[in-house]
């Protein structure tokens, strides 16, 4: 187990404060840029509530620009601090926030209320209930001799994402094709086009207080990386901190996939570049992830509105960005690990 002595701590908070900053930097641009740009001026006089301003400038900063930015800032966090904490508790680089079958849940639980109903409440209502039933699923089939092992976890989470994924095919194929099909598809692929103050106060209201539990729980995820008998020998409840932790993490990707669709890499990728930038230890790793991701998924989802006529999907950017750029990661890390 990795830790840092007082002057190492005093860097990485240097070095959060910088991502912070950059943060704000982003979220300002963000509020900037698109299909009618407005000057930082007029942003900051929309954001202070400027009596004088132009009411088409003042809408599409408060009412359109706004609760699309804190919406892709609470999601980018949440599917990041998930992402390092599955890892951490999987032991597993390798590991996202989908691997116990919540993505996989969600998105059939959303693909038949759009077949069913189209109503968007109950589409984001069983997205939630759906995502949250797979990883109890999971929890229950390895769950053996009143003990859950992360390998069993593990091929748990491969069987009920397998089983949820076909339903999302068996849902897609009834479909209507020329109406409800798209509307599926798109949906999976993820979006924050619908982002609203009313999903923004949903989001903030489960994914912020996971967030502080997660945070508050980053000095003990240091000690599972441990053996078991050695974290319960230094006082930790081993099974319980998983469990939190797990619970935890499923619930904020269940809500970031009910409100938002599928959006992946985050949670895969962003762990890693937190490690880069303030190194292995989660005291100051789950705060960097929470900086990073949101920053993340702000910067994608502007572009995502910005690039073409029509926006692009999530996925696809996170996908095409990500993948690559974890390809490199990873090849480095090799190299630095066989030097």
């Amino acid at each position: 187990m990795k830790t840092y002595n007082k002057d190492l701590m005093k860097i990485i908070r240097l070095k959060l404060l910088l991502l912070l900053l950059m943060l704000i930097a982003v979220f300002f641009i963000s509020i900037c840029v698109g299909r009618y740009a407005i000057s930082i001026v007029d942003v900051v006089r929309a954001l202070t509530f400027d009596e004088n301003m132009d009411p088409l400038i003042k809408n599409v900063v408060l009412q359109v620009r706004v609760p699309r930015i804190l919406m892709s800032m609470i999601v980018g966090a949440g599917l990041a601090c998930s992402g390092a904490s599955y890892q951490c508790i999987f032991g597993n680089p390798l590991v996202s926030p989908d691997i116990l079958g919540v993505s996989a849940g969600a998105g059939f639980g959303a693909a038949l209320g759009i077949l069913l109903a189209g109503s968007s409440f109950i589409v984001q209502g069983q997205a939630l209930f759906f995502g949250l039933l797979a990883v109890g699923i999971v929890l229950v089939i390895s769950r053996v001799n009143k003990k859950t092992e992360l390998f069993m976890l593990v091929l748990s989470g491969v069987i009920v994402g397998a089983f949820f994924e076909a339903l999302i095919s068996l849902v897609k194929y009834v479909a209507d094709p020329q109406d409800t099909l798209p509307a599926i598809t798109v949906w999976l692929m993820g979006s924050l086009a619908s982002a609203s103050y009313s999903k923004v106060i949903i989001s903030a209201c489960t994914i912020l207080p996971c967030t502080l539990v997660l945070m508050a729980l980053r000095w003990k995820m240091n000690l599972l990386s441990l053996d078991d008998e050695e974290a319960v020998s230094m006082g930790v409840n081993v099974e319980l901190i998983r469990l939190i932790i797990i619970v935890v993490s499923t619930l904020m990707t269940a809500v970031s996939v009910s409100l938002c669709g599928i959006i992946g890499w985050i949670g895969l990728v962003i762990p890693h570049i937190g490690r880069f930038i303030v190194g292995d230890d989660h005291r100051g790793l789950i705060p960097a992830c929470v900086i990073i991701g949101a920053g993340y998924l702000l910067i994608i989802d502007s572009v995502a509105r910005t690039l073409t006529a029509a926006e692009l999907p999530l996925s696809i950017l996170t996908a095409m960005i990500g993948a690559p750029f974890f390809g490199v990661m990873l090849r480095k890390t090799m190299i630095k690990s066989e030097s």
